[in-house]
């Protein structure tokens, strides 16, 4: 592709014991957390300068999302995920956003609202940039799992929504500066580039959206579309499906205008070999 990308992943894994006073204390303090985003990033240049020589034209600024789930395996008296809800509610609403002070209730219903059990002893709470997942660590890998897959997507659209604002703005920048028949008959070129972008985005988001289908039950397809409403998936997929249309109806702008000038050229070449015909017709009278 011309535009070929790759979204890396890096887990950070930090072990905790304590109550839930110090367990909202520390998210208050990481959640979100510029030191590990840097850290991350540190990560992933280490490791690219070992493979630089194989990169085609890499990237200088990357796009990124910084996500933390809280894990919880072992909670004093093992209670049920409802019981856990009801009687820690606060807390677990503190926790997936990132506060240090109590929520107000309508914030705490909201926050607690997207929440979800497969079996009575688990619960998994979804925020925009947080979760918290109670549940045994085996239990609770294909949810983990799925929020970073959620996460990787909405940046493969980030990146689509940047790819395609940049490309519609260089077109509308070109066409400010474009006048005359000759800049007209030019505009087959910018058509031609824009649809190559078009079909190659159009296609990495069919890919996108058919990548879901390793989902392996009912509840794992549930846990991926909360969490893709939650974190924004749907929104940033409707702005390039939006910026597709537009690039669609340039696309075909472009083409009008290029037949017009090529329709336009072709009768002026017709109109000069007649006067040439003409001009041969009375010099041979004369």
């Amino acid at each position: 592709l011309y535009y070929d990308y790759g979204v890396v992943s890096v887990l950070m894994e930090f072990p905790f014991e304590g109550d839930w006073e110090s367990l909202s204390t520390l998210a208050a303090r990481w959640v979100p957390s510029a030191e590990l985003e840097q850290q991350a990033e540190k990560v992933v240049r280490s490791r690219l300068e070992r493979i630089a020589p194989a990169l085609v034209r890499p990237y200088s600024r990357w796009l990124g999302e910084d996500y933390y789930i809280f894990l919880l395996s072992e909670v004093e008296g093992q209670p049920l995920g409802a019981d856990l809800l009801r009687s820690h509610g606060s807390q677990i609403a503190q926790i997936v956003r990132g506060e240090h002070s109590e929520l107000a209730q309508a914030e705490k219903e909201d926050a607690l609202q997207a929440a979800l059990s497969y079996y009575p002893r688990d619960l998994i709470v979804i925020g925009w940039n947080a979760s918290l997942i109670y549940d045994t660590p085996s239990g609770a890998e294909t949810s983990v799992q799925i929020l970073e897959y959620v996460n990787s997507q909405l940046l493969e659209f980030r990146h689509y929504d940047e790819l395609l604002t940049r490309e519609l703005a260089a077109v509308y920048d070109s066409l400010k500066h474009r006048a005359g028949l000759l800049k007209r008959w030019q505009m087959r070129r910018e058509a031609s580039r824009l649809t190559t972008v078009t079909v190659e985005v159009t296609e990495l988001v069919e890919r996108a959206d058919t990548a879901i289908k390793f989902v392996s039950n009912m509840f794992s397809a549930r846990l991926y579309r909360l969490a893709a409403s939650k974190v924004g998936v749907p929104e940033y997929k409707n702005l390039v499906n939006e910026k597709l249309k537009t690039a669609e109806g340039l696309y075909h702008f472009l083409i009008e205008e290029f037949h017009q000038s090529r329709g336009f050229v072709l009768e002026l070449m017709v109109v000069i070999i007649l006067l040439i015909e003409l001009a041969y017709l009375f010099r041979g009278k004369t």
